[in-house]
Order: C-alpha cells, then sequence, then structure tokens
C-alpha cells in the first residue's frame, strides 16, 4: 500500500476523444474528502478578457454503485390507484395434482 496521500487531488489529461465544441478539452478524475469525482475542463478564450480564467471546471461524483430497477421495492398498490378488495373466488385452493 501506497503511503502517498492522494485527497483532495485531481488531474485532468488532453481529451482524445473530443468532437465537437461543447465536449471537454481535459477529462480526468479527483478525491476530494475521500469522494471520487470525475472532472472535465475547457480551455477558455481570454483574448476580449485577460482576466478570464485559462480553464472553466466541471466536477461530478462518481456514482459507487448502480442502482437497478430490481433493487428498488415496489410502491405500495394504493399510491398506484389499486384498491384492496376481495379475491373474485372465496374457494379454497386445490392442491391436488392429478397425475
Amino acid at each position: 500500500m501506497s503511503d502517498y496521500d492522494n485527497n483532495n487531488q485531481g488531474a485532468v489529461w488532453k481529451n482524445e476523444r473530443r468532437e465537437t465544441e461543447k465536449h471537454p478539452h481535459f477529462t480526468g478524475s479527483a478525491t476530494i474528502n475521500g469522494v471520487d469525482y470525475y472532472v472535465s475542463a475547457w480551455k477558455r478564450d481570454s483574448e476580449g478578457n485577460p482576466k478570464a480564467p485559462a480553464l472553466k471546471f466541471s466536477v461530478t461524483p462518481k456514482l459507487a454503485t448502480v442502482i437497478r430497477a430490481s433493487d428498488v421495492p415496489p410502491k405500495p398498490a394504493h399510491l398506484y390507484g389499486i384498491k384492496n378488495q376481495p379475491p373474485e373466488n372465496d374457494e379454497p385452493f386445490n392442491d391436488d395434482i392429478p397425475f
């Protein structure tokens, strides 16, 4: 295990897959307070404004788990507008197997 602490640090690299002007110039990751993040950065045009920042960043948390529909408990029937109704057939269940 490394003795180097990466907490509150990150890095970006040139985005080799940049296809449009909206795609970031740089992408990477960072760890802030023990939480991992994706980092995107765009170069800023500072010709019209010399005090404009050189890079603009966007930081998005990496999700530790993916939530699947099967992981979410179903809503109670009354939330779907279904009222509790007695079964139409009150006969006891026939457990006899004919073969």
